[in-house]
Protein backbone atom coordinates (compact mmCIF):
# COMPACT_ATOMS: atom_id res chain seq x y z
CA UNK A 1 0.00 0.00 0.00
CA UNK A 2 1.12 3.21 -0.93
CA UNK A 3 2.18 6.56 1.46
CA UNK A 4 -1.20 8.34 0.14
CA UNK A 5 -3.39 5.68 0.70
CA UNK A 6 -1.95 4.87 4.33
CA UNK A 7 -2.71 8.86 5.12
CA UNK A 8 -5.93 8.33 3.82
CA UNK A 9 -6.66 5.06 5.77
CA UNK A 10 -5.62 7.07 9.26
CA UNK A 11 -8.05 8.54 11.10
CA UNK A 12 -8.41 12.30 10.87
CA UNK A 13 -9.53 15.05 13.69
CA UNK A 14 -9.59 14.40 17.57
CA UNK A 15 -12.98 13.71 19.82
CA UNK A 16 -14.18 16.61 21.00
CA UNK A 17 -15.82 15.87 24.29
CA UNK A 18 -13.46 14.46 26.34
CA UNK A 19 -10.75 17.10 25.04
CA UNK A 20 -13.13 19.44 25.53
CA UNK A 21 -13.47 18.57 29.49
CA UNK A 22 -9.75 18.43 29.28
CA UNK A 23 -9.32 22.31 27.27
CA UNK A 24 -11.58 23.02 30.46
CA UNK A 25 -9.11 21.75 33.44
CA UNK A 26 -6.06 23.50 31.26
CA UNK A 27 -7.95 26.79 31.46
CA UNK A 28 -9.15 26.35 35.42
CA UNK A 29 -5.46 26.02 36.40
CA UNK A 30 -4.15 28.57 34.15
CA UNK A 31 -7.23 31.17 35.83
CA UNK A 32 -5.98 29.86 39.15
CA UNK A 33 -2.06 31.08 38.06
CA UNK A 34 -3.53 34.13 36.70
CA UNK A 35 -5.76 34.75 40.22
CA UNK A 36 -2.78 34.26 42.46
CA UNK A 37 -0.84 36.78 40.21
CA UNK A 38 -3.97 39.32 40.86
CA UNK A 39 -3.43 38.10 44.34
CA UNK A 40 -7.22 36.56 44.52
CA UNK A 41 -5.86 32.90 45.73
CA UNK A 42 -9.39 32.43 47.44
CA UNK A 43 -10.34 32.34 43.74
CA UNK A 44 -7.18 30.55 42.62
CA UNK A 45 -7.64 27.65 45.48
CA UNK A 46 -11.31 26.95 43.87
CA UNK A 47 -9.87 27.05 40.14
CA UNK A 48 -7.64 24.37 40.99
CA UNK A 49 -10.31 22.05 42.32
CA UNK A 50 -12.61 23.13 39.59
CA UNK A 51 -9.83 21.77 37.58
CA UNK A 52 -9.89 18.59 39.51
CA UNK A 53 -13.48 17.90 38.50
CA UNK A 54 -12.87 18.42 34.61
CA UNK A 55 -9.79 16.06 35.16
CA UNK A 56 -12.13 13.41 36.85
CA UNK A 57 -14.48 13.61 34.55
CA UNK A 58 -12.81 13.56 31.23
CA UNK A 59 -11.21 10.23 31.39
CA UNK A 60 -14.75 8.57 32.61
CA UNK A 61 -16.48 10.12 29.88
CA UNK A 62 -13.81 9.05 27.18
CA UNK A 63 -13.98 5.81 28.60
CA UNK A 64 -17.43 5.73 28.39
CA UNK A 65 -18.36 7.01 25.06
CA UNK A 66 -15.59 4.58 24.03
CA UNK A 67 -13.53 7.80 22.90
CA UNK A 68 -10.34 6.71 24.04
CA UNK A 69 -6.96 7.81 22.00
CA UNK A 70 -3.64 8.59 22.71
CA UNK A 71 -3.73 12.37 21.44
CA UNK A 72 -6.08 12.46 24.55
CA UNK A 73 -3.87 10.85 26.89
CA UNK A 74 -0.85 12.92 25.84
CA UNK A 75 -3.21 16.46 26.11
CA UNK A 76 -4.57 15.13 29.06
CA UNK A 77 -1.18 14.55 30.73
CA UNK A 78 0.15 18.00 29.70
CA UNK A 79 -2.93 19.68 31.16
CA UNK A 80 -2.26 17.99 34.42
CA UNK A 81 1.00 19.35 34.27
CA UNK A 82 -0.29 23.46 34.16
CA UNK A 83 -3.08 22.43 36.63
CA UNK A 84 -1.72 20.68 39.09
CA UNK A 85 2.19 20.93 39.20
CA UNK A 86 2.61 25.11 37.72
CA UNK A 87 -0.51 26.73 39.11
CA UNK A 88 -0.20 25.46 42.74
CA UNK A 89 3.33 26.46 42.29
CA UNK A 90 2.69 29.67 41.12
CA UNK A 91 -0.27 30.45 43.87
CA UNK A 92 2.16 29.23 46.53
CA UNK A 93 4.65 31.70 45.34
CA UNK A 94 2.33 34.46 45.16
CA UNK A 95 0.77 33.99 48.49
CA UNK A 96 3.82 32.84 50.85
CA UNK A 97 7.11 34.04 49.22
CA UNK A 98 6.47 37.76 49.17
CA UNK A 99 5.36 37.60 52.89
CA UNK A 100 8.88 35.32 53.96
CA UNK A 101 10.89 37.60 52.35
CA UNK A 102 10.15 39.80 54.98
CA UNK A 103 12.16 37.93 57.35
CA UNK A 104 15.40 37.88 55.21
CA UNK A 105 16.59 36.87 51.45
CA UNK A 106 17.53 33.65 52.76
CA UNK A 107 13.86 32.59 53.39
CA UNK A 108 13.07 33.64 50.35
CA UNK A 109 15.24 31.71 48.43
CA UNK A 110 13.96 28.79 50.46
CA UNK A 111 10.86 30.06 49.43
CA UNK A 112 10.91 29.97 46.25
CA UNK A 113 13.24 27.04 45.74
CA UNK A 114 10.26 25.07 47.51
CA UNK A 115 7.77 25.65 44.79
CA UNK A 116 10.27 24.68 42.11
CA UNK A 117 10.88 21.45 44.04
CA UNK A 118 6.73 20.72 43.62
CA UNK A 119 6.75 21.45 40.38
CA UNK A 120 9.48 19.24 39.36
CA UNK A 121 8.12 16.85 41.72
CA UNK A 122 5.09 17.16 39.51
CA UNK A 123 6.29 17.09 36.36
CA UNK A 124 8.29 13.98 37.38
CA UNK A 125 5.28 11.88 38.84
CA UNK A 126 3.22 12.33 35.57
CA UNK A 127 5.96 11.20 33.60
CA UNK A 128 6.84 7.71 35.59
CA UNK A 129 3.05 7.52 35.55
CA UNK A 130 2.89 7.65 31.45
CA UNK A 131 5.74 4.88 31.32
CA UNK A 132 4.53 2.76 34.04
CA UNK A 133 0.56 3.51 33.02
CA UNK A 134 0.62 0.42 31.04
CA UNK A 135 1.82 -2.62 33.61
CA UNK A 136 0.98 -0.80 36.86
CA UNK A 137 -1.29 -2.18 39.52
CA UNK A 138 -4.75 -0.25 38.47
CA UNK A 139 -5.49 -0.52 42.52
CA UNK A 140 -3.20 1.71 43.51
CA UNK A 141 -1.29 4.87 42.68
CA UNK A 142 3.00 4.88 42.90
CA UNK A 143 3.29 7.80 44.73
CA UNK A 144 0.67 10.58 45.18
CA UNK A 145 -1.32 11.85 42.55
CA UNK A 146 -0.38 15.24 41.54
CA UNK A 147 -4.21 16.43 41.65
CA UNK A 148 -4.22 15.24 45.41
CA UNK A 149 -1.00 17.23 45.58
CA UNK A 150 -2.44 19.96 44.13
CA UNK A 151 -5.53 19.98 46.38
CA UNK A 152 -3.74 19.92 49.73
CA UNK A 153 -1.73 23.04 48.75
CA UNK A 154 -4.68 25.14 46.89
CA UNK A 155 -6.71 24.09 50.27
CA UNK A 156 -4.48 24.93 52.43
CA UNK A 157 -3.90 28.64 50.66
CA UNK A 158 -7.37 29.48 50.08
CA UNK A 159 -7.68 28.76 54.07
CA UNK A 160 -5.22 31.26 54.71
CA UNK A 161 -6.39 33.65 52.01
CA UNK A 162 -8.47 35.93 54.49
CA UNK A 163 -5.59 36.13 56.78
CA UNK A 164 -2.81 39.14 56.22
CA UNK A 165 -0.40 38.11 58.83
CA UNK A 166 0.40 34.30 59.49
CA UNK A 167 3.54 34.80 61.33
CA UNK A 168 6.59 32.85 59.88
CA UNK A 169 5.81 29.74 61.59
CA UNK A 170 2.52 29.76 59.69
CA UNK A 171 4.55 30.32 56.64
CA UNK A 172 7.28 27.65 57.24
CA UNK A 173 4.08 25.55 57.78
CA UNK A 174 2.63 25.91 54.01
CA UNK A 175 6.27 25.68 52.71
CA UNK A 176 6.65 22.29 54.74
CA UNK A 177 3.29 21.15 53.85
CA UNK A 178 4.14 22.00 50.15
CA UNK A 179 8.25 20.13 50.09
CA UNK A 180 6.29 17.19 51.67
CA UNK A 181 3.30 16.50 49.33
CA UNK A 182 5.57 17.29 46.89
CA UNK A 183 8.25 14.55 48.01
CA UNK A 184 4.97 12.24 48.51
CA UNK A 185 4.58 12.53 44.39
CA UNK A 186 7.87 11.36 44.01
CA UNK A 187 7.83 8.48 46.55
CA UNK A 188 7.25 4.84 46.21
CA UNK A 189 3.96 4.85 48.86
CA UNK A 190 1.06 2.89 46.95
CA UNK A 191 -2.04 5.37 47.44
CA UNK A 192 -5.17 3.45 46.80
CA UNK A 193 -6.81 4.57 43.71
CA UNK A 194 -10.37 3.74 44.23
CA UNK A 195 -10.93 2.23 40.79
CA UNK A 196 -11.88 -0.56 41.80
CA UNK A 197 -14.60 0.22 44.11
CA UNK A 198 -18.16 -1.68 43.01
CA UNK A 199 -20.56 1.25 43.16
CA UNK A 200 -23.54 -1.20 42.93
CA UNK A 201 -22.48 -3.08 46.16
CA UNK A 202 -24.47 -2.67 49.07
CA UNK A 203 -23.14 -0.86 52.06
CA UNK A 204 -24.12 -0.32 55.83
CA UNK A 205 -26.76 2.02 56.46
CA UNK A 206 -23.93 3.50 59.07
CA UNK A 207 -21.86 4.57 56.12
CA UNK A 208 -24.37 5.93 54.37
CA UNK A 209 -24.71 8.55 57.33
CA UNK A 210 -21.21 10.08 56.34
CA UNK A 211 -22.27 11.18 53.23
CA UNK A 212 -24.46 14.01 54.86
CA UNK A 213 -22.21 14.75 57.22
CA UNK A 214 -19.34 15.61 54.72
CA UNK A 215 -21.79 17.74 53.05
CA UNK A 216 -22.24 19.43 55.77
CA UNK A 217 -18.66 19.78 56.83
CA UNK A 218 -17.72 21.21 53.22
CA UNK A 219 -20.79 23.64 52.93
CA UNK A 220 -19.32 24.70 57.04
CA UNK A 221 -16.32 25.67 55.91
CA UNK A 222 -14.95 24.57 51.94
CA UNK A 223 -11.43 25.19 52.38
CA UNK A 224 -11.01 23.28 55.63
CA UNK A 225 -12.99 20.29 54.70
CA UNK A 226 -11.87 19.84 51.74
CA UNK A 227 -7.89 20.22 53.61
CA UNK A 228 -8.61 17.70 56.04
CA UNK A 229 -10.27 15.21 53.27
CA UNK A 230 -7.10 15.61 51.16
CA UNK A 231 -4.54 15.70 54.12
CA UNK A 232 -5.89 12.58 55.18
CA UNK A 233 -5.44 11.00 52.26
CA UNK A 234 -1.80 12.12 51.76
CA UNK A 235 -1.00 10.51 55.36
CA UNK A 236 -2.71 7.22 54.50
CA UNK A 237 0.41 5.77 52.64
CA UNK A 238 2.61 6.46 54.93
CA UNK A 239 1.01 5.90 58.01
CA UNK A 240 -0.31 2.59 56.98
CA UNK A 241 3.51 1.83 56.07
CA UNK A 242 4.56 3.11 59.36
CA UNK A 243 2.25 0.87 61.02
CA UNK A 244 3.03 -2.18 59.38
CA UNK A 245 6.60 -1.79 59.53
CA UNK A 246 6.13 -1.34 63.57
CA UNK A 247 3.73 -4.16 63.68
CA UNK A 248 6.65 -6.37 61.91
CA UNK A 249 9.17 -5.66 64.54
CA UNK A 250 6.56 -6.62 67.23
CA UNK A 251 6.27 -9.99 66.19
CA UNK A 252 8.81 -12.68 67.23
CA UNK A 253 11.39 -13.37 64.59
CA UNK A 254 10.05 -16.67 62.91
CA UNK A 255 11.78 -20.10 62.87
CA UNK A 256 14.34 -21.04 59.50
CA UNK A 257 12.69 -24.35 57.73
CA UNK A 258 13.95 -27.30 58.97
CA UNK A 259 14.74 -26.14 62.70
CA UNK A 260 13.67 -28.62 65.53
CA UNK A 261 10.53 -26.93 67.81
CA UNK A 262 11.68 -25.65 70.94
CA UNK A 263 12.27 -28.09 74.07
CA UNK A 264 9.69 -27.97 76.55
CA UNK A 265 10.77 -27.88 79.91
CA UNK A 266 10.04 -31.29 81.74
CA UNK A 267 6.67 -30.79 84.48
CA UNK A 268 8.19 -30.69 87.79
CA UNK A 269 6.27 -33.73 89.99
CA UNK A 270 3.79 -33.10 92.61
CA UNK A 271 4.50 -31.52 95.63
CA UNK A 272 3.79 -34.52 98.54
CA UNK A 273 0.83 -33.50 100.36
CA UNK A 274 1.75 -31.85 104.22
CA UNK A 275 1.84 -34.61 106.87
CA UNK A 276 -0.54 -34.06 109.40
Amino acid sequence: MSAPENESARPRGVYWLPNLLTTGALFSGFYAAVAAIDQKFELAGVAVFIAMLFDGLDGRVARWTHTESAFGKEYDSLSDMVSFGIAPAIVTYQWGVARISEYGPLWRRIGWLVCFFYAAAAALRLARFNSRAATQDKSYFEGLPSPSAAAVVAALVWLASDRVQVGLPGLLLAFLVTASVGALMISRFPFYSFKQVDTSARVRFRYILLVPLGFLLLFLHPPAALLLLFGCYAASAPVIWAYRKLRKRARPPAAPPGAAPPAVPPELPAAPPPSA
